[in-house]
């Protein structure tokens, strides 16, 4: 069979991935005292965690921390991964990533660094125009445009209201997607999602 030039660079990319470590050989490595190795899990999986990390935070001195916290989760629970062709080390560590970013959300929520009071008169406005021109009764979430404005209002809501709304509806995460990476019951997430969204309804409400 001829091999054309233009085939040439997606074979040497395949012989490439077919080279590559496993994720699961690295933990390996990682558990026999090879620190390197995990280095390679970080450099590898980094950019995974940090674009979950952005869903809920817009300041990148949080990402970061939140970035380094979850992989200092993982390291220390390595031991515990099991993998298998059900939960990729990619599946375990946004798990992992999940929960540190529903931890920050709770640190924040106790330091009550967001409230209403954090949106200027134009965002105030702005909020009450886009409701008279679109009565309720929709998904509101979907009519904030504005992040900063949207982070502002999720802000006003329970941690896991805030996250399954971020990870479920903003994103466009499948209910049995936000489960995994939860770790809730299918149930759990309709539930909480349920009340979330009447709860952000209630904070929008105040500027009808």
């Amino acid at each position: 069979m001829e091999i054309r030039a233009e085939n040439c660079e997606p074979i040497a990319e395949i012989l490439v991935k077919a080279n590559e470590v496993s994720d699961e050989a690295l933990i390996g490595q990682v558990c026999a005292g090879d620190e390197a190795a995990f280095e390679r899990l970080f450099n590898r999986h980094k950019v995974r965690v940090s674009r979950l990390a952005y869903r809920f935070f817009a300041r990148r001195e949080q990402v970061e921390e939140v970035v380094q916290e979850a992989f200092t989760r993982a390291y220390f629970s390595l031991p515990e991964f099991r993998g298998g062709h059900e939960f990729s080390f990619a599946a375990w560590i946004s798990r992992i990533a999940v929960r540190a970013c529903y931890d920050e959300l709770r640190r924040q929520r106790r330091r009550a660094e967001s409230n209403l009071s954090d949106l200027s008169e134009d965002e105030s406005a702005y909020l009450s125009r886009r409701l008279r021109d679109n009565p309720l009764g929709g998904s509101v979430e979907e009519r904030i445009i504005s992040r900063d404005l949207a982070g502002k209002l999720l802000a006003r809501l329970a941690p896991e209201d805030r996250m399954v709304l971020t990870l479920l509806n903003l994103k466009d995460q499948s209910i049995a997607e936000v489960s995994a990476l939860t770790g809730w019951s299918i149930g759990k997430v309709k539930m909480r999602a349920l009340r979330a969204r009447n709860s952000l309804r209630r904070v929008v409400g105040r500027y009808v």
